[in-house]
């Protein structure tokens, strides 16, 4: 089967899309620094150690790998941190991708497969989120992303670069087999935080706002399995490789949870009861963020397997676990 190159093979993503990408058939190639991911964590195919703007190693990887698509996973994602060190992600998500995009033009690979994020549409103008929705992000994370798509539309008109967009919203949980799982440093996603909590290894989790506009006054976000996420990539693979047009869509399960929800359903998986305090609202924290993903339902046909909140917990906690023994 093809040759798939996945840039950030060692992170949260890249890493479980390495295993879904093996199991289907096809051969990955994992491409990282090291920067955010782990080695341990390339558990199928090969892996070429580097920097995804490194144009130099780009020309050596697709000079001696046929390269059918590439899926590009690599950057930075912290949005209070774009905000103080926009140069760092302009840098690491924007120049390097586009290094790496002129390098594929360069070798006639022609098929990219881009993780994007809700955050390039800012504050909701209505929910759930379909892919007509404006696009305002309100930090230099979100805008690092709807440049790189800009860069696709770009590139597709010009060079015939097919791609697919992929709008995360909340990516959760673990590999079902508890083989791959979250490991950010520092932690900033819910699930993981609270999970560090039930296991000890963090002393509470502190809730940003009790005051917004919800059934109980915390933020609503969509969690989808990561899982789910990366049948999704398969899926635009798939429609890539039988000639598809560039298309975007919004990635999530269409159901939004609380932040207090997300509480009070690890308490139930975990047996424990999970200490919390309370803080204000941060800056920029929308009430509700919730996917509509009709489209990427209709045209690839994805069906999320782990849409269960209680399941998604139940993996991140199996994962927890690992780490806590391992540690």
């Amino acid at each position: 089967m093809a040759n798939v190159l996945v840039a950030g093979g060692a992170g949260y993503i890249g890493s479980h899309m390495l295993k879904c990408l093996h199991l289907a058939g096809y051969t990955p190639i994992a491409l990282d620094n090291f920067s955010q991911g782990h080695r341990e964590a390339v558990t199928a195919g090969e892996l070429i150690v580097g920097n995804v703007g490194d144009g130099a190693l780009l020309d050596r990887i697709f000079s001696t790998h046929e390269i059918a698509a590439v899926m590009q996973f690599a950057g930075w994602i912290q949005v209070g941190e774009s905000v103080t060190q926009p140069g760092r992600y302009y840098e690491n998500n924007v120049s390097a991708t586009l290094t790496l995009l002129n390098a594929m033009v360069r070798h006639k690979v022609p098929r990219f497969i881009f993780s994007s994020t809700a955050a390039i549409f800012g504050g909701p103008a209505y929910v759930p989120i379909d892919e007509a929705h404006p696009r305002a992000p309100i930090n230099p994370y979100g805008h690092s992303k709807l440049m790189i798509e800009q860069m696709l539309q770009d590139f597709d008109r010009a060079y015939g670069l097919r791609s697919v967009c992929l709008r995360y919203f909340n990516a959760a949980g673990a590999d079902p087999e508890g083989r791959l799982g979250e490991r950010h440093d520092p932690e900033t996603h819910l699930i993981p935080l609270v999970l560090q909590v039930a296991s000890g290894r963090r002393a509470e989790i502190t809730v940003f706002g009790q005051d917004y506009a919800t059934p109980d006054g915390t933020c609503i976000r969509d969690y989808v399995h990561i899982c789910d996420l990366c049948d999704a990539h398969l899926l635009a693979l798939e429609r890539l490789l039988a000639g598809g047009e560039s298309r975007q869509y919004n990635l999530g399960n269409g159901t939004g949870f609380s932040v207090a929800e997300v509480i009070r359903a690890a308490e139930k998986v975990t047996g424990k009861v999970i200490p919390r305090s309370y803080g204000a609202r941060r800056e920029g924290d929308p009430p509700s963020l919730v996917a509509d993903s009709a489209l990427a339902r209709r045209e690839l046909g994805w069906r999320p397997r782990f849409d269960a909140l209680e399941t998604i917990i139940a993996h991140a906690w199996a994962w927890e676990n690992k780490l806590v023994l391992s540690s």
